[in-house]
């Protein structure tokens, strides 16, 4: 089948990559003007020219690498081949308001929240927050924003002013910090005709809001809070009628109770140990569910840790020496705060798996130590 990727970046490229075995082939539009994927056909898009005819005729159906995305633009491709995931599950993944709705609706639980118009209103929101308990607020935009943009940390209502001048949107979400114990994501893939399938919960460990490591499956986490958070995603891809692979972030408390955070309609950095540590990376299966293909086992093969290469390129060579270590790397320049490329350590014991971490991180600059609950 002839696929078409909105976005040019890493994702893209991964998917490419996955698919070629299964005997796609590629298209990618690119929105932005700094393309990295170096594989399959390029279209740049601007308003002016032929690119995005000249994409369509090439592809059978369309996929996304990135939510943010000009709607107009998904609207009508979306009109003119099949798009997955939806119009719909991208409308609500790029508006935090939305979002947080969809997830009251379903009784999925989240951290108490104000939306505000105004730095009066943030202010008099972080009030309230910490009057019932929270001991800091974070304030998001409600739409853009990610890895850590668009957001600010407020410990008293008087950093209000200055936290929406910076933040620099005119409609915020404003939630209480939650205290957690680690901070964990759900991959799920649900193909054309309804099917599902769940990967193992992933435990992330961000460092200014970027993921640094993320480790599956997560050696103390209950069959319980698994069952939990593959209801939660479960009840979301039913109810938006979902193709494709969709990541749910989740906050887990001190008593195992987990809260929502956000949602990614694509594949996502957290699931990247999936190329080397499951039966079938979420990348193949994102591909399969989008052709209506019978959707690839999700059982993890192995503890898997991938680490995130971000602003400056490590020691690859001693890297590479350490047993069942695989770079991916996305050819891109060195730049701050930067994603180069990640690399997944595979282990059969937990013991082995962190002093590998270790050693990579070592070799790594800039790369904060290794945190984990266990």
């Amino acid at each position: 089948m002839k696929i078409g990727i909105l976005g040019a970046g890493q994702l893209g490229q991964m998917l490419a990559l996955a698919g070629y075995p299964l005997g796609n082939r590629f298209s990618f539009l690119d929105t932005s003007a700094n393309a990295s994927a170096d594989i399959g056909c390029l279209f740049t898009h601007s308003e002016a020219d032929s690119a995005l005819a000249d994409f369509l005729a090439q592809v059978d159906c369309v996929t996304y690498e990135f939510e943010h995305l000009p709607l107009p633009l998904v609207k009508s491709i979306a009109e003119q081949k099949p798009l997955f995931p939806s119009v719909k599950a991208l409308q609500v993944c790029q508006n935090r308001e939305a979002e947080k709705a969809l997830f009251d609706q379903l009784s999925i639980p989240v951290a108490d929240y104000r939306l505000v118009n105004s730095a009066d209103e943030l202010a008099q929101a972080c009030q309230e927050l910490m009057t019932a308990g929270a001991q800091a607020v974070v304030a998001k935009s409600i739409t853009e924003g990610y890895d850590g943009k668009g957001q600010a940390v407020l410990r008293r209502p008087d950093e209000a002013a200055s936290a929406w001048q910076r933040i620099g949107h005119s409609r915020l979400i404003v939630e209480a910090f939650v205290d957690f114990v680690r901070e964990v994501s759900i991959i799920a893939v649900r193909g054309r005709s309804g099917d599902v399938v769940f990967y193992p919960v992933a435990e992330n460990h961000h460092v200014e809001g970027i993921l640094r490591y993320s480790l599956a499956p997560v050696p103390n986490f209950s069959q319980e809070a698994q069952v939990q958070a593959e209801a939660y995603i479960h009840a979301l891809l039913d109810e938006l009628e979902y193709v494709g692979v969709l990541t749910l972030e989740l906050f887990q408390q001190a008593d195992g109770c987990l809260l929502a955070n956000e949602m990614a309609p694509r594949v996502h950095n957290s699931g990247h140990w999936t190329q080397n540590g499951s039966m079938t990376s979420q990348f193949e299966n994102h591909l399969r569910a989008v052709q209506g293909l019978p959707l690839g086992s999700t059982h993890a093969k192995a503890l898997t840790c991938m680490i995130n290469i971000i602003g400056k390129n490590g020691d690859y060579e001693d890297i590479l020496k350490l047993e069942d270590t695989h770079l991916h790397l996305y050819g891109k320049s060195e730049r701050a705060g930067r994603k180069l490329g990640h690399i997944n350590l595979v282990a059969g014991n937990i013991d082995d798996l962190k002093r590998k971490v270790e050693q990579v991180a070592q070799l790594l600059p800039d790369a904060p130590a290794p945190e984990f609950s266990f």
